[in-house]
Protein backbone atom coordinates (compact mmCIF):
# COMPACT_ATOMS: atom_id res chain seq x y z
CA UNK A 1 0.00 0.00 0.00
CA UNK A 2 1.40 3.35 -1.02
CA UNK A 3 1.45 6.33 1.28
CA UNK A 4 0.11 9.61 -0.14
CA UNK A 5 2.80 12.28 0.05
CA UNK A 6 2.09 16.02 0.37
CA UNK A 7 4.39 17.03 -2.49
CA UNK A 8 4.88 16.11 -6.20
CA UNK A 9 6.18 12.62 -6.93
CA UNK A 10 7.34 10.86 -10.09
CA UNK A 11 4.40 9.68 -12.20
CA UNK A 12 6.28 7.66 -14.84
CA UNK A 13 7.67 4.16 -14.50
CA UNK A 14 10.59 3.54 -12.17
CA UNK A 15 12.35 0.23 -12.80
CA UNK A 16 15.20 -1.70 -11.23
CA UNK A 17 17.08 -4.52 -12.93
CA UNK A 18 19.78 -6.89 -11.72
CA UNK A 19 22.17 -7.18 -14.66
CA UNK A 20 24.61 -9.68 -13.13
CA UNK A 21 25.46 -11.43 -9.86
CA UNK A 22 28.81 -12.67 -8.54
CA UNK A 23 29.39 -14.85 -5.49
CA UNK A 24 32.83 -14.35 -3.94
CA UNK A 25 33.90 -12.90 -7.28
CA UNK A 26 32.62 -15.84 -9.36
CA UNK A 27 29.73 -15.11 -11.78
CA UNK A 28 26.46 -16.72 -10.76
CA UNK A 29 25.02 -18.95 -13.51
CA UNK A 30 22.46 -17.15 -15.66
CA UNK A 31 19.81 -19.74 -14.77
CA UNK A 32 19.96 -18.62 -11.13
CA UNK A 33 18.69 -15.12 -11.98
CA UNK A 34 15.12 -14.75 -13.27
CA UNK A 35 14.09 -11.36 -14.61
CA UNK A 36 10.52 -12.62 -15.04
CA UNK A 37 10.24 -13.77 -11.44
CA UNK A 38 12.53 -10.93 -10.30
CA UNK A 39 14.27 -13.41 -8.04
CA UNK A 40 17.88 -14.53 -7.48
CA UNK A 41 18.56 -18.04 -6.14
CA UNK A 42 21.87 -18.15 -4.27
CA UNK A 43 21.72 -21.72 -2.99
CA UNK A 44 23.60 -23.94 -5.42
CA UNK A 45 25.41 -27.27 -5.20
CA UNK A 46 29.13 -26.94 -4.51
CA UNK A 47 28.82 -23.39 -3.20
CA UNK A 48 27.48 -23.91 0.31
CA UNK A 49 30.17 -21.76 1.93
CA UNK A 50 30.42 -18.27 0.57
CA UNK A 51 30.98 -14.84 2.08
CA UNK A 52 29.41 -12.19 -0.13
CA UNK A 53 27.25 -11.83 -3.22
CA UNK A 54 27.54 -8.70 -5.37
CA UNK A 55 24.46 -7.60 -7.31
CA UNK A 56 25.11 -5.33 -10.31
CA UNK A 57 22.15 -2.99 -10.71
CA UNK A 58 20.64 -0.68 -13.30
CA UNK A 59 17.76 1.66 -12.51
CA UNK A 60 15.74 3.54 -15.12
CA UNK A 61 13.73 6.68 -14.51
CA UNK A 62 11.44 8.70 -16.84
CA UNK A 63 14.11 11.03 -18.22
CA UNK A 64 11.92 13.90 -19.43
CA UNK A 65 9.83 14.02 -16.26
CA UNK A 66 12.93 14.05 -14.05
CA UNK A 67 14.66 16.78 -16.07
CA UNK A 68 11.57 19.00 -16.27
CA UNK A 69 10.23 18.28 -12.82
CA UNK A 70 10.41 20.45 -9.70
CA UNK A 71 13.04 18.26 -7.98
CA UNK A 72 16.79 18.80 -7.63
CA UNK A 73 19.66 16.49 -6.68
CA UNK A 74 17.74 13.36 -7.69
CA UNK A 75 19.36 10.13 -6.48
CA UNK A 76 18.55 6.43 -6.78
CA UNK A 77 19.04 4.36 -3.64
CA UNK A 78 19.08 0.57 -3.74
CA UNK A 79 17.68 -0.78 -0.47
CA UNK A 80 18.41 -4.38 0.56
CA UNK A 81 16.49 -5.57 3.63
CA UNK A 82 15.59 -8.73 5.50
CA UNK A 83 13.16 -8.65 8.42
CA UNK A 84 14.37 -11.99 9.81
CA UNK A 85 17.77 -10.48 10.64
CA UNK A 86 16.70 -6.81 10.84
CA UNK A 87 19.32 -6.02 8.19
CA UNK A 88 19.12 -2.93 6.00
CA UNK A 89 21.74 -1.92 3.41
CA UNK A 90 21.34 1.30 1.40
CA UNK A 91 23.56 2.00 -1.64
CA UNK A 92 23.51 5.03 -3.90
CA UNK A 93 23.61 4.33 -7.65
CA UNK A 94 25.61 6.59 -9.97
CA UNK A 95 23.85 8.49 -12.74
CA UNK A 96 24.39 7.41 -16.33
CA UNK A 97 22.86 8.25 -19.70
CA UNK A 98 19.28 8.03 -20.89
CA UNK A 99 17.80 8.22 -17.41
CA UNK A 100 19.74 5.21 -16.16
CA UNK A 101 21.55 4.82 -12.85
CA UNK A 102 24.09 2.05 -12.29
CA UNK A 103 25.87 0.58 -9.30
CA UNK A 104 26.10 -2.47 -7.11
CA UNK A 105 25.04 -3.67 -3.70
CA UNK A 106 26.77 -6.31 -1.62
CA UNK A 107 24.88 -8.98 0.28
CA UNK A 108 26.97 -10.30 3.16
CA UNK A 109 26.21 -13.94 3.94
CA UNK A 110 26.76 -13.36 7.67
CA UNK A 111 24.07 -10.64 7.75
CA UNK A 112 21.29 -12.57 6.03
CA UNK A 113 19.40 -15.74 6.81
CA UNK A 114 16.71 -16.73 4.30
CA UNK A 115 15.36 -14.19 1.82
CA UNK A 116 16.27 -10.55 1.25
CA UNK A 117 14.17 -7.94 -0.51
CA UNK A 118 15.74 -5.47 -2.95
CA UNK A 119 13.86 -2.26 -3.70
CA UNK A 120 14.64 1.12 -5.20
CA UNK A 121 13.95 4.51 -3.63
CA UNK A 122 14.18 7.69 -5.70
CA UNK A 123 14.89 10.73 -3.55
CA UNK A 124 15.40 14.39 -4.32
CA UNK A 125 15.21 17.93 -3.02
CA UNK A 126 11.85 19.68 -3.17
CA UNK A 127 10.92 23.01 -1.61
CA UNK A 128 14.47 23.22 -0.22
CA UNK A 129 14.01 19.96 1.71
CA UNK A 130 16.55 17.30 0.64
CA UNK A 131 16.05 13.56 0.71
CA UNK A 132 12.32 13.50 -0.02
CA UNK A 133 11.00 10.21 -1.40
CA UNK A 134 9.68 11.00 -4.87
CA UNK A 135 9.47 7.55 -6.47
CA UNK A 136 9.98 3.82 -6.00
CA UNK A 137 9.64 0.52 -7.83
CA UNK A 138 6.25 -1.18 -7.95
CA UNK A 139 7.80 -4.66 -7.96
CA UNK A 140 10.68 -5.64 -5.71
CA UNK A 141 13.44 -8.17 -6.36
CA UNK A 142 14.00 -11.10 -4.00
CA UNK A 143 17.35 -12.67 -3.20
CA UNK A 144 16.76 -16.16 -1.82
CA UNK A 145 19.63 -17.76 0.08
CA UNK A 146 17.87 -21.14 0.38
CA UNK A 147 16.36 -21.61 -3.08
CA UNK A 148 17.90 -23.71 -5.87
CA UNK A 149 15.75 -22.11 -8.56
CA UNK A 150 14.77 -18.43 -8.85
CA UNK A 151 11.03 -18.84 -8.29
CA UNK A 152 8.88 -16.18 -6.67
CA UNK A 153 7.53 -18.92 -4.42
CA UNK A 154 7.27 -17.04 -1.13
CA UNK A 155 3.52 -16.45 -0.92
CA UNK A 156 3.55 -14.08 2.03
CA UNK A 157 5.98 -11.61 3.62
CA UNK A 158 6.27 -10.95 7.34
CA UNK A 159 7.25 -7.38 8.18
CA UNK A 160 7.93 -5.92 11.61
CA UNK A 161 6.95 -2.26 11.76
CA UNK A 162 5.96 0.35 14.33
CA UNK A 163 2.29 1.18 13.70
CA UNK A 164 2.34 4.13 16.12
CA UNK A 165 5.44 6.08 15.08
CA UNK A 166 6.69 4.22 11.99
CA UNK A 167 7.04 5.49 8.42
CA UNK A 168 3.63 4.24 7.21
CA UNK A 169 1.09 6.89 8.19
CA UNK A 170 -1.91 4.71 7.26
CA UNK A 171 -1.01 2.25 10.03
CA UNK A 172 -1.36 4.78 12.84
CA UNK A 173 -5.12 4.34 12.99
CA UNK A 174 -4.41 0.69 13.90
CA UNK A 175 -1.77 1.51 16.53
CA UNK A 176 -3.27 -0.85 19.15
CA UNK A 177 -3.49 -3.88 16.84
CA UNK A 178 -0.73 -6.49 17.41
CA UNK A 179 -0.81 -7.43 13.72
CA UNK A 180 -2.59 -6.77 10.44
CA UNK A 181 -2.78 -8.63 7.14
CA UNK A 182 -2.29 -6.46 4.04
CA UNK A 183 -3.38 -8.13 0.79
CA UNK A 184 -3.37 -4.97 -1.35
CA UNK A 185 0.06 -5.55 -2.89
CA UNK A 186 1.62 -8.04 -5.25
CA UNK A 187 2.52 -10.32 -2.34
CA UNK A 188 0.44 -10.45 0.87
CA UNK A 189 2.08 -9.15 4.02
CA UNK A 190 1.63 -9.87 7.70
CA UNK A 191 2.50 -6.65 9.49
CA UNK A 192 3.66 -7.20 13.08
CA UNK A 193 3.26 -4.14 15.28
CA UNK A 194 6.43 -3.61 17.31
CA UNK A 195 4.81 -1.00 19.55
CA UNK A 196 1.44 -2.59 20.45
CA UNK A 197 2.43 -5.13 23.10
CA UNK A 198 5.81 -5.12 24.81
CA UNK A 199 7.79 -8.27 24.02
CA UNK A 200 5.31 -9.45 21.36
CA UNK A 201 7.78 -9.72 18.47
CA UNK A 202 10.52 -10.99 20.79
CA UNK A 203 8.42 -14.02 21.70
CA UNK A 204 7.50 -14.67 18.07
CA UNK A 205 11.14 -14.52 16.97
CA UNK A 206 12.59 -16.58 19.81
CA UNK A 207 13.35 -20.27 19.46
CA UNK A 208 13.59 -21.46 23.06
CA UNK A 209 12.06 -20.38 26.34
CA UNK A 210 9.90 -22.12 28.91
CA UNK A 211 7.05 -24.47 28.05
CA UNK A 212 4.58 -21.64 28.65
CA UNK A 213 6.52 -19.28 26.35
CA UNK A 214 6.69 -21.91 23.62
CA UNK A 215 2.98 -22.59 23.94
CA UNK A 216 2.21 -18.87 23.75
CA UNK A 217 4.40 -18.49 20.68
CA UNK A 218 2.71 -21.42 18.91
CA UNK A 219 -0.77 -20.13 19.76
CA UNK A 220 -0.01 -16.60 18.54
CA UNK A 221 1.59 -17.90 15.36
CA UNK A 222 -1.42 -20.06 14.54
CA UNK A 223 -3.84 -17.17 15.17
CA UNK A 224 -1.82 -14.89 12.89
CA UNK A 225 -1.74 -17.61 10.24
CA UNK A 226 -5.52 -18.10 10.51
CA UNK A 227 -6.10 -14.37 10.01
CA UNK A 228 -3.74 -14.41 7.02
CA UNK A 229 -5.49 -17.36 5.35
CA UNK A 230 -8.89 -15.73 5.91
CA UNK A 231 -7.83 -12.35 4.52
CA UNK A 232 -6.10 -13.91 1.50
CA UNK A 233 -9.13 -16.08 0.73
CA UNK A 234 -11.49 -13.09 0.80
CA UNK A 235 -9.16 -11.12 -1.48
CA UNK A 236 -8.89 -14.06 -3.87
CA UNK A 237 -12.64 -14.56 -4.24
CA UNK A 238 -13.13 -10.79 -4.65
CA UNK A 239 -10.79 -11.00 -7.67
CA UNK A 240 -12.65 -13.80 -9.46
CA UNK A 241 -13.17 -13.33 -13.19
CA UNK A 242 -15.87 -15.09 -15.21
CA UNK A 243 -15.58 -16.67 -18.63
CA UNK A 244 -18.14 -16.21 -21.40
CA UNK A 245 -20.67 -18.61 -19.87
CA UNK A 246 -20.33 -17.16 -16.38
CA UNK A 247 -18.02 -19.82 -14.91
CA UNK A 248 -15.54 -18.41 -12.34
CA UNK A 249 -11.89 -18.86 -13.27
CA UNK A 250 -9.03 -19.65 -10.90
CA UNK A 251 -6.87 -16.48 -10.75
CA UNK A 252 -3.13 -16.59 -11.19
CA UNK A 253 -0.36 -16.05 -8.64
CA UNK A 254 -0.85 -16.38 -4.91
CA UNK A 255 -4.62 -15.91 -5.14
CA UNK A 256 -5.00 -19.08 -7.18
CA UNK A 257 -2.69 -20.96 -4.80
CA UNK A 258 -4.76 -19.88 -1.80
CA UNK A 259 -8.03 -20.95 -3.40
CA UNK A 260 -6.69 -24.34 -4.49
CA UNK A 261 -5.35 -24.95 -0.97
CA UNK A 262 -8.52 -23.98 0.89
CA UNK A 263 -11.41 -24.97 -1.35
CA UNK A 264 -11.18 -28.70 -0.46
CA UNK A 265 -11.78 -27.75 3.21
CA UNK A 266 -14.40 -25.08 2.51
CA UNK A 267 -16.48 -27.38 0.29
CA UNK A 268 -15.01 -30.90 0.69
CA UNK A 269 -17.78 -32.55 -1.33
CA UNK A 270 -17.30 -30.43 -4.48
CA UNK A 271 -14.74 -29.98 -7.19
CA UNK A 272 -12.80 -26.70 -7.18
CA UNK A 273 -14.82 -25.46 -10.17
CA UNK A 274 -18.16 -26.25 -8.51
CA UNK A 275 -16.96 -24.76 -5.22
CA UNK A 276 -15.93 -21.52 -6.93
CA UNK A 277 -19.29 -21.34 -8.70
CA UNK A 278 -21.12 -21.78 -5.38
CA UNK A 279 -18.99 -19.13 -3.65
CA UNK A 280 -19.49 -16.66 -6.50
CA UNK A 281 -23.25 -17.21 -6.40
CA UNK A 282 -23.35 -16.59 -2.67
CA UNK A 283 -21.15 -13.53 -3.01
CA UNK A 284 -23.15 -11.90 -5.79
CA UNK A 285 -26.65 -12.89 -4.61
CA UNK A 286 -26.02 -12.61 -0.88
CA UNK A 287 -27.57 -15.88 0.31
CA UNK A 288 -25.94 -18.14 2.95
CA UNK A 289 -22.96 -15.82 3.20
CA UNK A 290 -22.75 -16.23 6.99
CA UNK A 291 -22.69 -20.01 6.61
CA UNK A 292 -19.80 -19.65 4.20
CA UNK A 293 -17.90 -17.66 6.83
CA UNK A 294 -18.24 -20.58 9.23
CA UNK A 295 -16.81 -22.91 6.59
CA UNK A 296 -14.00 -20.46 5.92
CA UNK A 297 -13.18 -20.13 9.62
CA UNK A 298 -12.93 -23.90 9.88
CA UNK A 299 -10.74 -24.18 6.76
CA UNK A 300 -8.39 -21.38 7.85
CA UNK A 301 -8.08 -22.88 11.33
CA UNK A 302 -7.27 -26.28 9.85
CA UNK A 303 -4.59 -24.81 7.58
CA UNK A 304 -3.09 -22.97 10.56
CA UNK A 305 -3.20 -26.02 12.86
CA UNK A 306 -5.14 -24.03 15.45
CA UNK A 307 -6.73 -27.04 17.25
CA UNK A 308 -3.40 -28.85 17.58
CA UNK A 309 -1.49 -25.82 18.85
CA UNK A 310 -4.29 -24.77 21.20
CA UNK A 311 -4.36 -28.28 22.69
CA UNK A 312 -0.59 -28.16 23.18
CA UNK A 313 -0.85 -24.75 24.86
CA UNK A 314 -3.57 -25.91 27.28
CA UNK A 315 -1.58 -29.00 28.23
CA UNK A 316 1.53 -26.89 28.86
CA UNK A 317 -0.40 -24.55 31.14
CA UNK A 318 -1.87 -27.50 33.07
CA UNK A 319 1.53 -29.12 33.51
CA UNK A 320 3.05 -25.84 34.71
CA UNK A 321 0.22 -25.40 37.23
CA UNK A 322 0.66 -28.96 38.53
CA UNK A 323 4.40 -28.41 38.98
CA UNK A 324 3.77 -25.26 40.99
CA UNK A 325 1.39 -27.11 43.31
CA UNK A 326 3.99 -29.77 44.13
Amino acid sequence: MRTALPYPVVFGDVDLDITAVTVDGVPLPYAQVSKTERTVALHQSGKERWHAATLLLEAKLPTKEISEGPWKDVQCLAVLTESATNTRTVTSLGSGTGGSYRGSVELARSAHLVRATLSLAVVGTYDEVPGRLIGSTDRHWYVDLKADTPARQREIDIVEIDFRNGPEAWLRQFKDAPWLVDTSGEIPKVLLNTSAVEGFTDILNSAGGSAIERALRETMSSQIAQDAWTAMFHTAIASLELDEDGTPQIPGGWKGSVLMAMLPDVFPDRTPTDALYEINQRRTEGYSWSELQTRLQYAAGKRSQVPKRLTTAIRSVHRAAENEER
